[in-house]
């Protein structure tokens, strides 16, 4: 079953793990932080792996060793100029991440020793805070803790509000996911065919799109990497398409708006091959079919739907529990490598949803 997190009394134990961490307020901690804007992917100037003598907390604040750091493709974005839907990470900054952390240290009632959080937080060993970014995670013993935090901090959240309250899908309708093999793809797909839809998506690569069909349960995979795009859609949805979930931009998004139908809708996700461009990207070539299809078009960033998470969570964790969704996780060990696991969303090597595993539980 699907428990709430663990708590711990403010016992002698308790005393005792605060005295050992008052001994080790001078250890060495590491973070990264942001340097140098990239021209492109981000690479040695972009970011600096500083370790620093441990933070103290303060009354009423938390110690979170962190257990994972999710990799999303909107990282990129924050280290932009670009007007964004939130603060962008300042040069001389730490990065900015979803973490998944186990709390150390607490003068905090609500956020007790060995409680699991998670939160938008910083690219750091330990994070020091008054609890106001975190949230209390439940965690289930039988669930992957990697597969649990992933699924449901971000992606499940995203690819359900997409779905339900943006596109207001209807069983028996044709629905077309790009990046479908990505964190919030393979839920899009999978959470569709659950209300009754034909799903297609779109990866890149033989085996991206194998797993698509036997993994995901798409209908149909497309490999974008084949090219001429349209023609496969074509031949995949005879009768067109009566929603996009789009995560990719570019020559994948005008394939999918020559396919929709009329009255269909665009969910815009992500625009991920984008992020990277050098140069200004030129808007879509089919952006006619809006008119011609009248379609409604509308974006979303699932941070400003928060109020939701509680029922979305609850959601993605019971269709986990009964094996309806499935969610893979690509994970890569060691805080100094995140950098890198950033830069496969852009490259298409991972396959999942990319994770730093930063360290064990801390308390067991």
């Amino acid at each position: 079953m699907w428990q709430k997190a663990r708590h711990y009394k403010f016992n002698d134990k308790t005393k005792k793990q605060r005295a050992f961490n008052t001994m080790n307020d001078t250890a060495s901690k590491s973070h990264w932080y942001f340097r140098k804007a990239p021209d492109g992917n981000a690479d040695e100037t972009t970011f600096e792996f500083v370790s620093e003598p441990r933070e103290a907390i303060s009354e009423g604040g938390i110690r979170v060793a962190t257990l994972f750091l999710s990799l999303d493709a909107t990282n990129r974005v924050w280290l932009s100029d670009w007007d964004i839907y939130m603060e962008p990470v300042q040069i001389g900054e730490r990065m900015r991440g979803f973490v998944l952390g186990e709390v150390i240290e607490s003068e905090n009632k609500d956020f007790p020793l060995g409680t699991l959080v998670t939160g938008l937080s910083t690219w750091s060993e330990e994070i020091v805070s008054s609890g106001e970014e975190f949230t209390q995670f439940h965690s289930s013993g039988d669930q992957d803790l990697a597969a649990a935090f992933g699924a449901m901090a971000v992606a499940g959240p995203t690819a359900l509000h997409g779905l339900a309250a943006v596109a207001e899908i209807q069983e028996g309708e044709v629905v077309l996911v790009s990046a479908a093999a990505g964190a919030v793809g393979q839920l899009a797909g999978q959470i569709a065919k659950l209300k009754g839809c034909r799903t297609i998506g779109i990866a890149g690569g033989e085996e991206k799109c194998r797993r698509l069909r036997e993994r995901f349960a798409y209908d149909v995979a497309i490999d974008y990497k084949q090219g001429d795009i349209e023609s496969q859609l074509k031949e995949a949805a005879p009768l067109g398409v009566d929603v996009l979930f789009e995560n990719v931009g570019g020559e994948v998004l005008d394939a999918g708006l020559a396919m929709m139908n009329d009255f269909g809708r665009v969910v815009v996700c992500g625009l991920i091959s984008t992020y990277n461009a050098k140069e200004p990207v030129p808007g879509p070539f089919m952006f006619r079919n809006v008119i011609m299809r009248r379609l409604r078009i509308e974006g979303f960033v699932i941070l400003d739907h928060i109020e939701h998470y509680p029922t979305y969570q609850r959601q993605i964790a019971q269709w986990l529990r009964e094996g309806s969704i499935r969610f893979d996780v690509h994970t890569v060990d060691g805080l100094g490598s995140a950098v890198d696991a950033m830069n496969m969303l852009y490259s298409g090597e991972n396959m999942g949803k990319v994770m730093v595993k930063v360290s064990d539980r801390a308390l067991n």
